[in-house]
């Protein structure tokens, strides 16, 4: 049986090597039978803090994607690049994102530039380009964030199949509109269409669409009679935050008793399971973060209904992977595949420590919440800071 693997954090670079024999055997022994290739599921998630899922320390409950830790591995020396297409770069090729082209975010193109220029290097490689000359199917669902002109979408950088948001920030059909171009569209190989066509369905949810055809994806490699590569790349958590009302529902009150507080026994459970040493202590709060004893009863009910949201987008998640497992159960693919877990960015302090809310309901599909500083604080427990970032984990407290 292959052993499912989980890791928390993107990476720069996966690499797996086969020791040479020590000796070489006195006569010749016929060659054994090649073991089948294993697939290969990438499930990437964004702006998530090192510590929420539950085995990691958080209280959301994330069932599914802790029983794959337990029957796998936890990394917790492990790196990424504090951006979203810096991180989807060195993911996908291996490389340093300058050297892969993606200096900054896929939208700056900086002519004069070695290393900023908006889309991935021609030089660069990507696994999906390589995998695929090995024989594998290539699929990928979710965000792209590595250019979105002609020439750079999944389709021309090795997937065989996809279904891509250019930049993400995208989880209902009919959601309020951002300023960014091209954020009311999805590629599907490559082709635009609107994000209320019908061949998506009526009224899904981004995170169970990108799983939905993950999961058809893989259902074609096995009708193909090929290994395949999938990579899964969520919007979710990301802002703005949107989640289903009934998740939403779960976690009202579940919050209240504070970023300080949950955050001490998040960093206590860490200590628990070995995670972190046993004599490393607590970050300080940032200067400008906020002490939640300071807060008025209705401030603490409003940071209470953002950070609710965000939770119930991380359990939905959990939640998808569940989804996954059984698929590739029920086909019998489950055994010979390898599936990895990470975000993209630690916890997100944009919008500062009051957060963000927008229109209610809050998590709905006209709403604009960001939780902010102070629950980006008890994302990242027990580390420092937050995305953007990169000094082992964090800038000095500010």
């Amino acid at each position: 049986m292959l052993r499912r693997t989980l890791l928390l954090a993107a990476l720069a670079a996966t690499t797996a090597a086969t020791p040479l024999l020590a000796r070489t055997p006195a006569k010749p022994t016929p060659p054994a039978e090649a073991p089948p290739r294993p697939n290969i599921i990438v499930i990437l998630v964004d702006d998530m803090g090192f510590s929420d899922f539950g085995s990691y320390g958080g209280e959301i409950p994330t069932p599914n994607i802790d029983a794959l830790a337990k029957d796998g591995l936890r990394f917790t020396q492990f790196y990424n690049n504090a951006r979203c297409s810096p991180t989807r770069a060195a993911l996908l090729t291996g490389l340093n994102p300058h050297q892969a082209g993606m200096g900054y975010l896929s939208g700056l193109r900086l002519p004069q530039s070695r290393g900023t220029h908006g889309q991935l290097h021609p030089r660069a490689v990507t696994i999906p380009q390589v995998l695929r000359e090995a024989g594998y199917f290539t699929a990928m669902a979710g965000k792209w964030h590595l250019g979105n002109t002609p020439g750079t979408t999944p389709v021309a950088r090795g997937f065989d199949r996809s279904l891509s948001a250019i930049a993400g920030g995208i989880y209902y059909p009919k959601q309020a509109a951002r300023s960014d171009a091209g954020t009311r569209t999805l590629l599907v190989d490559g082709r635009p269409i609107r994000t209320d066509d019908p061949m998506l369905g009526k009224d899904w949810y981004g995170t169970d669409l990108w799983t939905q055809w993950g999961m058809k994806f893989a259902d074609e490699a096995q009708a193909k009679k090929k290994p395949f590569f999938l990579y899964l790349a969520h919007v979710a958590p990301h802002f703005p935050l949107m989640a289903p009302e009934a998740d939403i529902a779960r976690f009202r009150g579940k919050y209240m008793a504070g970023w300080d507080q949950l955050r001490r026994e998040r960093h206590a459970r860490q200590q628990q399971m070995g995670l972190i040493g046993p004599h490393k202590g607590l970050t300080p709060r940032p200067q400008s973060a906020t002490e939640w004893d300071s807060l008025a009863p209705a401030q603490r009910e409003r940071f209470d209904a953002m950070m609710a949201v965000y939770a119930a987008a991380v359990a939905r998640v959990d939640k998808s992977v569940g989804d996954l497992v059984a698929h590739l159960r029920e086909r019998k693919m489950l055994d010979n595949t390898l599936i990895l877990i990470m975000s993209d960015n630690g916890g997100n302090a944009e919008s500062g420590p009051r957060g963000r809310t927008g229109p209610a309901p809050w998590g709905g599909p006209q709403s604009n919440v960001f939780v902010g500083m102070n629950w980006a604080m008890l994302q990242n427990t027990p580390f420092r800071s937050f995305k953007h970032f990169t000094a082992e984990g964090a800038s000095p407290p500010r």
